[in-house]
């Protein structure tokens, strides 16, 4: 008689192997989203057009994470290795993503156009390989964390995952890079990666002993067509910016931001109505409340995503430093804005469960506009980190707030795949922002351009309120 074998016994240090490649994750987003690939950018493309060639790097990566994403999930899901479901993603992941990062150190020394070519091509397969390594990484604590422990694994996530590799961005690499020293600091991030990776090998993970499913490439077929749609849209509009620009010589700014908000509104509500219309399953393109969830979501991470995205350039105008200098205090920002989070995301909990959802959600989109008009309107560097403490506080009660509305409103029986298409949302953000309000801010500037996005955080807060849905 075959008695059910039992998981085995958590300690505390397992859940820091199970999260550690979260730190990794992150700390690869920041120095290379926000620090590095706009400083190659702006030097290859010069000044003058550094948001558009930015904003198109962009697009083409998040475009690349939101599809390897669900491959490489959809593979780890029925992968059979002895040594694990997840850990040889992760390895083989990291481990690829580390020669593209260090690769970075010789593409600095390129110039013009073929230099921004070779990183185009270079950052678009960092995101296959990081997002092979992410993909293994999310299915850790499902696979092996019992569900009375999760709460604490996620608090660990959270811990690892945002505050710690955004303090060392901000007290160590930014500062590096501040001083000319980008190879050091990819040096850095690459050995930090590698330690994360290698904690994660210590997971007591086990190969699954149930019969080995056939791949169910249905879901996958859906997002490749929604994101085919979502890209011709996110295009279509930011070539219509384009055109419309040199037609209109001697506007005023506040024509050239009118233009860049009705395109990013259009991108918003059209593409995410239009991408899940082609979904294959009539019970997605039916669900209102989740659409308009989606359209909250992504109109609030257009500006979260691409406020971080870009904030190295704004820097640079308003206060009008040089791009290594400005590095510095772009990477503090964030690690300001990451504290306050943890403040604030425990009191995001607490009201998440007591009061409205979507009032809340709402009310995050106006605290995260408030942030916005700070960081315009504050006529000082300290006036900065005030604002990353507003909008702290605006991310913490979305993210909380949002998340819990979802778990609401989506089918309970297929809660996995509703919550994987708002990865849609996460995606299109960077895309929208980046490849639209890039071509805006080369025209009209990056104090322009974060207006734009103080308006998206509007847009967020109105969306949540078109939600109708009966809470059980």
């Amino acid at each position: 008689m075959s008695v059910e074998e039992k998981p085995p016994k958590l300690h505390w240090y397992d859940h820091i192997f199970i999260n550690s490649n979260w730190f990794a994750l992150t700390l690869r987003s920041q120095v290379l989203a926000g620090l590095i690939v706009p400083l190659l950018v702006q030097r290859f493309v010069g000044e003058a057009q550094k948001g558009m060639y930015y904003g198109t790097i962009r697009l083409w990566a998040l475009m690349m994470a939101l599809l390897m994403q669900a491959f490489f999930g959809l593979l780890s899901d029925h992968s059979r290795f002895k040594w694990g479901r997840r850990r040889p993603f992760i390895f083989f992941g990291t481990i690829l993503e580390v020669v593209v990062i260090l690769s970075m150190a010789w593409i600095a020394s390129l110039e013009g156009m073929g230099g921004y070519s070779i990183l185009f091509i270079a950052y678009l397969i960092s995101m296959l390989t990081t997002n092979m390594s992410q993909a293994g990484t999310q299915g850790l604590i499902p696979d092996v964390v019992p569900q009375g422990k999760r709460g604490i694994a996620s608090g660990v996530k959270m811990l690892l995952e945002v505050p710690l590799p955004l303090i060392l961005v901000g007290l160590v690499i930014a500062p590096m890079i501040g001083k000319g020293n980008m190879t050091t600091a990819i040096v850095v991030t690459c050995a930090a990666m590698l330690i994360c990776m290698g904690l994660t090998m210590f997971v007591r993970e086990k190969p699954p002993e149930t019969k080995v499913e056939p791949l169910n490439w249905r879901p996958f077929i859906s997002l490749l067509f929604m994101t085919g749609v979502f890209t011709i849209i996110i295009l279509g509009l930011g070539q219509v910016v384009k055109f419309i620009i040199p037609a209109l010589p001697g506007a005023s700014r506040l024509v050239f931001g009118t233009i860049g908000v009705v395109a990013m509104l259009l991108a918003v509500v059209v593409g995410i109505f239009a991408s899940l219309a082609v979904h294959l399953d009539k019970a997605v393109r039916k669900n209102t409340p989740f659409i308009w969830l989606v359209i909250s979501r992504l109109a609030a991470l257009v500006a979260i995503n691409n406020i971080a995205s870009f904030l190295l350039y704004f820097v640079q105008e308003k206060f009008d430093m040089p791009g290594e200098k400005a590095a510095s205090l772009a990477g503090m920002l964030p690690m300001v804005l990451g504290g306050f989070v943890i403040i604030f995301g425990l009191v995001a909990g607490w009201l998440a469960d007591r009061f409205d959802r979507r009032l809340l959600t709402a009310l995050s989109g106006i605290i995260g506009a408030i942030g916005v008009a700070v960081i315009v309107l504050g006529p000082t560097v300290p006036w900065m980190y005030v604002a990353a403490a507003i909008i702290g506080l605006s991310y913490a009660l979305f993210n909380v707030a949002s998340w819990a509305l979802g778990t609401d409103i989506i089918p309970r029986e297929r809660a996995g795949e509703f919550l994987g298409l708002q990865n849609l949302a996460g995606a299109g953000a960077g895309a929208i922002g980046a490849y639209i309000g890039g071509v805006i801010a080369d025209q009209s500037g990056y104090v322009l351009m974060m207006a734009m996005f103080g308006i998206m955080f509007l847009l967020s807060a109105v969306a949540a309120i078109f939600i109708r849905y009966k809470r059980a």
